[in-house]
């Protein structure tokens, strides 16, 4: 089975045709699936092991890299966004959505965007707005509702099936236990999440208005009175510029371009396809010399040791750091983190060798959709923090859940435990008994020292009192706007600002990009991984939708391990 996997495999990459650009093309956008902060490296990780065949996914770095290179490619008149969804966070859209402002208004006169759509999402549309026209088909629609946050309490559930939630934590806005211990929100959790939602969709709102030259107030009214039920309700409030089919977007596409054989196909370059054309060379001779700026993707949950795809390993992190740190020609860092925590420990790693690099060179950190707890925790002494407005970021605070399953197991299955123990607490963290109160007192404690420690690092990094630290930390999730009001943040941009932040801080104009950790995977292990983890990925995704999400948050927390500075709940703002 293998080995015909490997042929096949083989066969889709050998028959590659050579990249070549027409005049006149136009880049497609289609932006389908998950967009990660890193395109997935390996000719075996994009195989479809469900299909049988080979499915290129493009991070967002490769997403950003094409966009601004078809800006200086005369064969590109244009960009095609043909979308329905966006599979990703508000901050990674606002980045696209950046690129390709900068497409049309620093490219070549005369460069365009053009949307065309059956339906469009809320997220989806707030990328479209940035189009010089938008079309809609006649029978499809626009979501336009406003932006929910929405936590799924597991308390109820638990409680039917015997078991108790174990929580030690510390911070009145350390919500990420809420789940496990109410059945809805606390004031001061409903009072965080207001705040930040409110925070992002008003940067949303605003966004859209300054596009499509239709007010705030207007867009909210809409929103609120559902006035956007149809295509034809989008086009007469000014939401869309035309009602076409396919085959009239295309033809209109065809004017623009100035095509008049109606026989002759329109040239579209997909984004994957155009990922294979050259930038053009600049100094060439001096390439292999040249100074650099490594990038540091650092995405998912932090636990110890290497960690797995969509996992940051403080071992591999670390390693990354300190081989950038280490390297002479990489003259700055960027670390870029997409991650609501995790791993204290693993945390307090990664840290350290942030604090090691940030001695030689400068060191930049560019916030994603979230850089929360464990993940503001390894942003916090960098000598910059770049942000979006829309990012969350902050819950400075740590947590310890332990499950007992004690009555679970002799109520549900008929199963009981017994056993010996040279000590007390040899077994402390058992999933089959109760913790002792002494127990309880000992984990609290040990939660409180490492907040401090927490608050500490924090308050060093960012210059601030402890005092003022613990004040606007105690857990508390803010958005991207909020945290530069509290200095948690210095600045606003995406991956490229940083990098050029990074750049500057280093007195570099001509610089090479090295993008870090290195992919160590052999291709046997690309398949045999691969088969396994596509195979049972997607179809927990098939059975469980929307809920997938919260599926793999659970799994993370019931195999972490030691106190955690995490989010565990849904920060995907719809």
């Amino acid at each position: 089975m293998v080995l015909v996997v490997v042929m096949i495999v083989a066969v889709a990459i050998a028959s590659k045709d050579d990249v070549e650009v027409k005049e006149n093309s136009v880049l497609r956008l289609t932006l389908q699936g998950p967009i990660k902060d890193r395109a997935p490296e390996g000719s075996f990780k994009d195989f479809d092991f469900t299909k049988m065949q080979p499915s290129k996914s493009l991070g967002l770095n490769e997403i950003l890299d094409n966009i601004e290179k078809a800006k200086n490619d005369e064969s590109i008149k244009g960009i095609y966004l043909d979308i329905s969804t966006l599979n990703a966070g508000y901050a990674t859209a606002h980045e696209i959505r950046e690129a390709l402002l900068d497409f049309k208004v620093g490219g070549d006169s005369g460069k365009w965007i053009v949307c065309y759509s059956e339906a469009l999402s809320q997220k989806a549309y707030y990328l479209a707005s940035v189009s010089n026209e938008i079309y809609l088909n006649p029978q499809g629609g626009i979501q336009l509702m406003g932006m929910a946050s929405t936590t799924a309490f597991l308390t109820g559930a638990l409680k039917k099936l015997d078991i108790d939630a174990q929580i030690i934590r510390h911070g009145k806005f350390k919500s990420a236990v809420e789940p496990f211990m109410l059945d809805s929100m606390s004031p001061a959790n409903r009072k965080q999440t207001e705040q930040y939602v409110f925070s992002i969709w008003d940067d949303v709102v605003n966004e859209i208005s300054e596009s499509r030259s239709i007010s705030a107030e207007k867009i909210n009214t809409i929103a609120d009175s559902m006035w956007l039920n149809n295509a034809a309700d989008a086009l007469e409030r000014g939401f869309v510029d035309k009602l076409f089919y396919k085959d009239e977007a295309v033809a209109a596409l065809r004017d623009r371009l100035g095509v008049e054989d109606e026989d002759e196909e329109i040239s579209f370059i997909s984004l994957a396809r155009y990922n294979g054309v050259a930038k053009k060379a600049v100094d060439d001779e001096n390439s292999i010399k040249r100074e650099k700026v490594a990038i540091i993707y650092a995405q998912g949950s932090i636990v110890s040791g290497k960690g797995e795809d969509d996992e940051i390993g403080s071992e591999t992190i670390a390693k990354a750091i300190a081989s950038a740190r280490e390297n002479e020609k990489v003259k700055a860092i960027v670390l870029r983190v997409n991650s609501g925590g995790g791993s204290a420990l693993a945390s307090d790693v990664m840290l350290r060798e942030m604090q090691l690099a940030k001695e030689v060179k400068p060191v930049v950190v560019s916030m994603g959709d979230v850089a929360a707890s464990g993940g503001y925790y390894i942003a916090c002494m960098a000598d910059t923090i770049v942000a979006n407005r829309t990012t969350i970021t902050g819950s400075i605070g740590v947590l310890g859940v332990i499950f007992n399953m004690k009555d679970f197991f002799k109520n549900k299955l008929g199963v009981s435990f017994d056993g010996v123990r040279s000590n007390s607490h040899a077994d402390l963290g058992a999933p089959t008994r109760p913790l002792t109160e002494g127990e309880k007192m000992v984990i609290q404690k040990e939660v409180v020292r490492i907040y401090d420690v927490f608050i500490t690092h924090v308050s060093k990094g960012r210059t601030l009192s402890k005092a003022v630290v613990d004040s606007i930390g105690q857990g508390r999730v803010w958005s991207g706007a909020d945290a530069l009001d509290h200095r948690l943040v210095d600045v606003f941009g995406g991956l490229n600002d940083a990098v050029e932040i990074a750049a500057a801080m280093a007195g570099m104009e001509n610089y090479k990009i090295l993008e870090l950790p290195e992919i160590e995977s052999s291709p046997l292990d690309e398949i045999l991984t691969g088969m396994s983890d596509d195979a049972e990925s997607r179809f927990l995704q098939n059975k469980l939708g929307a809920h997938y999400r919260q599926y793999l948050l659970l799994e993370h927390l019931l195999k972490s391990q030691g106190v955690q500075a995490i989010v565990p709940y849904d920060l995907n703002l719809e």
